[in-house]
Order: structure tokens, then sequence, then C-alpha cells
């Protein structure tokens, strides 16, 4: 596939990491560096933020394409965890309030789940992912949970039969640009997701889909300047923007947007139904040659991660790494991880399987 070409990485590895962070696309550092030498050459005036607020928009209307909603319904973020927060900060949750939570997830979903019941007396409650839509109490608040599971690869089950009073907030690290999304049809009020995972973006990107009718419900966790329509005049006369966009962060660097931007423009040129199904049909045959070959693969669903069973993960990592193909462990669990993307081919597969012994 010519997308691979895109990636210099490729050209010396198998690489397989995009659920921790996804290949960079030349275009991107090109994109990057432009900006940069705006800025070096002449100065950061107002070239350079007229710049920066065109590449924002550019930025969330790319994002609300791979989320399928309208860009007046996306905050950008600087990752899946700050959107994370900005939600279970931003609602009015308290003593004797409910947060329904999965027995799998990330650190970065847990962390803001934790803060909230140590600083606002909430209770946390963990059950498996596919049983989260029947676990719903009278006094779940909010249900906070994957889109699709950095573990296993697994897949949040409907989600109707939760009440429409209680919002979902779906953690789409390994969702967004990973398979498709539409957020009405997932029936969730809040998505968070990275833009430097399955997106191909740097470091310091994301994105918060948030419901229309939640936009007004989900309190702004410290507004500044970025996030006020028209900040002049008497300060009690200065209104937040509408939509989502008063959940931005304080600062987005115009670097990284053009870089997120660019790399968003690239895979979105070779179809996002091209690049989804590629990535899937990949995915679905490296975790049957692992099965074939007498490895436990993880129960998973039609999605782009294969994590498979190793008796010391972090040495096989190692070995594979010496090999020049890129995975990960996952602590605490027996598995080694591949995030298999649109830009793999078979070689990177066989490479893999080669170097553990299962070709």
């Amino acid at each position: 596939m010519a997308l691979r070409s895109q990636f210099p990485v490729l050209e010396r590895t198998a690489y397989l990491n995009a659920g921790t962070c996804g290949p960079l696309p030349a275009a991107a550092r090109h994109a990057l560096e432009q900006v940069y030498d705006l800025g070096e050459r002449d100065g950061r005036r107002t070239a350079y933020y007229e710049r920066m607020q065109g590449l924002q928009a550019r930025q969330r209307a790319g994002y609300a394409r791979v989320l399928g909603c309208s860009p007046d319904e996306v905050a950008l973020a600087t990752s899946t965890s700050e959107g994370i927060v900005r939600v279970v900060a931003g609602l009015d949750l308290g003593h004797g309030d409910e947060i329904l939570t999965s027995d799998a997830e990330h650190p970065g979903l847990l962390g803001p789940l934790i803060a909230a019941r140590a600083r606002h007396g909430v209770s946390v409650r963990a059950v498996p992912l596919a049983d989260i839509p029947g676990e719903v109490r009278p006094n779940t608040r909010l249900v906070a949970c994957s889109h699709v599971g950095w573990v296993r690869g697994d897949v949040v089950p409907p989600l109707d039969a939760i009440p429409d009073d209680v919002p979902v907030l779906l953690d789409g690290a390994q969702g967004a640009g990973a398979v498709p999304v539409d957020v009405r049809a997932l029936g969730c009020a809040f998505y968070a997701a990275a833009g430097q995972k399955w997106l191909c973006g740097p470091v310091g990107t994301g994105m918060l889909y948030i419901a229309p009718e939640w936009q007004d419900r989900l309190a702004p966790i410290g507004p500044t300047y970025m996030n006020f329509a028209d900040p002049k005049g008497p300060f009690d006369t200065w209104e937040l923007h509408r939509g989502a966009r008063r959940h931005d962060p304080p600062a987005l660097a115009p670097e990284l947007s053009a870089a997120a931007a660019s790399a968003l423009d690239l895979l979105e040129s070779y179809g996002w139904d091209t690049v989804h199904a590629r990535a899937r049909t990949l995915a679905q045959a490296l975790a049957d040659r692992l099965r074939e070959a007498g490895r436990t693969v993880a129960g998973r669903g039609p999605t782009t991660l294969v994590s498979w069973e190793e008796d010391d993960p972090p040495a096989v990592v190692e070995r594979l790494a010496a090999a020049g193909v890129a995975v990960r462990s996952l602590p605490g669990t027996p598995y080694v991880r591949a995030s298999v993307g649109a830009w793999n081919d078979e070689s990177d597969l066989e490479r893999l399987l080669a170097a553990i012994g299962a070709a």
C-alpha cells in the first residue's frame, strides 16, 4: 500500500506500536517545521497567531470527521486523559454518586476517577466491560469506560440500555483512527481520544467530543483567554465560546496543530474506510497466525490490537526490538501487544512471527 511509503520508520522497523504512539509521517514533520520557521524568521506576531487559529480550525474539523460529528461538538485537548479529566471534574458529582467503569481500564481513565473519589466522595465500581450496560444502578451518575479496551482489544457492547440521564464517557484512545467511530450511534455523551496514536500526530494532541445536550451542563475547568469569545472590556461582560470550544486547553502549540492536521489529511486522503478495513484485516491475520503457532491470544473484537501471552513479556519485547520489531508489554498482565495499522503490511507480521519463533 502506498501509504506505507509515507512513514520513514517503516524503512527499518516493523512498527507495531501505534497503541502507544503511531508512526510519524514525513509530511507531519514538514508541516511542523514550516510553522516553526515562520516564528523563527518573522517572530511570533500577527501572522504566526493567524496561522495558529487556522490550524486549530483544521485540526478540529479533521477530528470531527473522524468522530462523525460537527466541529462545534469537539474540544481540542492535549491527550485522551485531559479530555477525561475535564469531564469527570466538570460534572456535578458528589458523595453518594457512583461512577461505573470496567475492570480493565488504563490509568489515564482510572486516575481521574480515583481523584474524584478522594476529592468528592464518589464511589467507583468496576465490572467486566461486556457487563457495563446491565450494571447501572439508581445512584450511577456516570459511566466511564473504554470504547476499545487497551489490553485485549475488546469493544464496549451497545449502550442502549443505559438511561438517557446517565451520561457515558468513552475512552477512545484505541478507537479514534483505528476503527470506525460514530459518536451518535455509540450513544455516548462524551468521547475522549488521542491525536498521537492511530491518527499519527504528535504527542500533546487530542480531542473531546461533547454531545450538544451536555455542552451547557459540563462546567468548564479553569477557562482562560482562549476559552472566551472576546475577552475585552469589563471582565463581567465576557462570554465563553459557544459549543465545545469553551473546553479547549489554555494553550495549544501551532507547530503541533500543523503536524496533527497534516497527518489527518494524509490518512484521510487514502479514505477512512480503506484505512480501517486494512488495519483490522491485518490484525485478524496476525491473531490467526499466532493461534496456529500455539500462542494464547486474548479475547478481542474486530479491532487493531492483538495481545498474546508470553512467559516473560518484557524479555520478549526486548528480543523483538533487537530484531527490528516494535511492540510493547502490558504491565501487570502476561501479554505482549501488537498494534496493527493500515501502514503495516504482511512483511511486518512475518518479521514479528519469525522473531518469536512462530513463523
